[in-house]
């Protein structure tokens, strides 16, 4: 039986409202992705990655789902979706859509129907409580809020707009079944499933670990590790993709996963997702305050990480690989260096590393062409409810808002979401407009335009690595060996397929390294080949 087509594919991810604006209302829409697929299609991605586009408050930007069948008119009309769809199969690549499966939006007609009375009968597809849990949300308040029609509180981890699905209750998982199927029957190739390993939670709601000086609990071993999530999966995949003559990619971000659960999520012959979205080397620069308290970059702990999930996934399972994506700062101001001197270096080395490990890459939207943090110097210019509601809460407690706008600036949502870089015309290209988030002041040096036709860019040096893995096969399906485990300047690594050896060597810092593998001589007459 051959591999699936998504061991060698390369997905990209698109967040709709940054990428480009068709209509010069500032806010990107699906007609402007479809001007831009050749773009796509000539840096060589395999698959395209929409984060939700669905009707919504935007209270999170879209992961506050208000209805799962239909598209926002910020971002255009279903028309626009299904020529879009076209668009991408025209040119040989695949489309998959974020779903958002363990919440909706508060103005879901589900929820608003479930509020409406303690007897209604999708009360219980919510989970609805007379005393809450000690619970925190992500969102940094109570994950419980009161509902003053009918004096009872419901769960939502995330934003009080964010109201949490009941999965315990079988007609909640048929409703979100019967939508996947109609997704694909529109001809998706699959989805991107937010917070999947949510989904399933103690029915008994217990109580959550306070740490030292917090008033609220973590519940974490209480819904990221739920007694049923194993089943839901399955039970998923059978309702779902079986028997449908066709091979989807399903991925799961899953915070808090670990190797050992991995392999069983990501085994094929138990009929769950594809691969896992995991954060253990997304946090290695978290300090003991959290996301925002910002820790020194250790090559070494992040070899230790990655070399970690490369030989737990090796013989079951499949990773996913993944520097950036909406929720992530850009990661050559995060771990490279984002002067003018190095950007473009420290951006090509990043790559390197990643992309020649074991597993599919996923590019996040500029991240092929360096674009970097964003200088941001007051509060107002935040955007993201997390960073806001963080800093809000930490100010209150008496942090300095310089400390403050530090670790947003290091770690915040809204990096990432600053608008594309196509060229240095106004707005960077991204809208005739004024766009809704302010674009990055890098961009006359850091934009398309300038990249495309330059050998030596950042954004050719992606489409060799692309092309590589899809013409080496050692790249895809050879064994990994880490090199040079406590070096802190170099990542080496070796990928084998029988007589094929592939050397990856990365300098990761701003000097010059003299390291040698083995006696230094044997792969000296080797073929460079990026």
């Amino acid at each position: 039986m051959s591999d699936p087509w998504w061991k060698s594919a390369v997905v990209y991810q698109i967040w709709p409202r940054s990428f480009a604006d068709s209509n010069g209302d500032g806010i990107g829409d699906l007609p402007g992705i479809a001007a831009r697929l050749d773009y796509l299609a000539d840096l060589g991605v395999d698959v395209l990655w929409l984060s939700p586009f669905y009707p919504s408050p935007q209270d999170d930007y879209g992961y506050d789902v208000a209805d799962y069948q239909a598209v926002d008119p910020l971002f255009g009309t279903m028309r626009d979706f299904d020529l879009l769809l076209a668009s991408v199969h025209e040119r040989g690549m695949r489309l998959i859509v974020d779903v958002v499966l363990n919440h909706t939006s508060d103005e879901h007609p589900w929820f608003v129907e479930s509020r409406s009375s303690r007897d209604n009968p999708k009360r219980d597809w919510y989970w609805w409580r007379t005393e809450p849990n000690n619970w925190r949300s992500f969102f940094s308040e109570p994950a419980w809020s009161r509902d003053e029609q009918t004096d009872e509180y419901y769960l939502h981890l995330f934003s009080s707009k964010q109201p949490d699905l009941n999965w315990e209750n079988p007609q909640v998982r048929q409703a979100l079944y019967a939508m996947l199927r109609w997704w694909l029957d529109k001809g998706v190739d699959g989805f991107r499933m937010d917070v999947i390993n949510m989904i399933s939670k103690d029915p008994a709601l217990p109580d959550g670990w306070v740490p030292p000086g917090e008033t609220l609990g973590h519940g974490f071993p209480h819904f990221l590790y739920g007694p049923r999530i194993h089943e839901y999966l399955h039970e998923m995949h059978t309702e779902v993709f079986a028997g449908r003559g066709a091979t989807y990619l399903v991925v799961g971000e899953m915070p808090g996963c670990q190797v050992e659960q991995a392999r069983l999520y990501t085994d094929p012959a138990r009929g769950e997702v594809d691969m896992v979205f995991q954060f253990d080397h997304v946090g290695l620069d978290y300090g003991l305050a959290g996301k925002y308290d910002v820790a020194p970059f250790d090559l070494r702990r992040l070899k230790q990480s990655l070399g970690h999930w490369q030989s737990g996934l090796a013989e079951v399972g499949w990773n996913s690989l993944y520097w950036n994506n909406h929720d992530q700062p850009r990661i050559v101001s995060r771990w490279g260096d984002d002067s003018d001197e190095f950007r473009g270096a420290s951006a090509k080395a990043l790559a390197t590393l990643l992309h020649l490990h074991r597993g599919t890459p996923y590019v996040y939207q500029g991240e092929e062409l360096g674009m970097t943090n964003y200088p941001f110097t007051r509060l107002d210019e935040i955007a993201d409810i997390e960073g806001l509601n963080w800093a809000n809460a930490a100010i209150a407690d008496g942090r300095p808002v310089e400390e403050v706008l530090a670790g947003l600036r290091a770690h915040g949502r809204d990096n990432a979401r600053t608008p594309m870089q196509w060229d240095d015309s106004a707005h960077a290209g991204f809208t005739t407009g004024t766009p809704w988030l302010a674009v990055n002041p890098g961009y006359p040096a850091v934009n398309a335009a300038d990249q495309s036709d330059d050998p030596d860019s950042v954004l050719a040096h992606y489409r060799r690595l692309i092309t590589l893995r899809h013409s080496e096969p050692a790249v895809v399906d050879g064994d990994f060996t880490m090199l040079m485990p406590e070096h802190e300047q170099v990542y080496a690594f070796t990928r084998r397929l029988d007589d094929v050896e592939l050397l990856v060597m990365v300098n990761v810092s701003s000097e010059p390294v003299d390291a040698a593998v083995g006696d230094g001589d044997s792969w000296r007459d080797a073929e460079v080949l990026v």
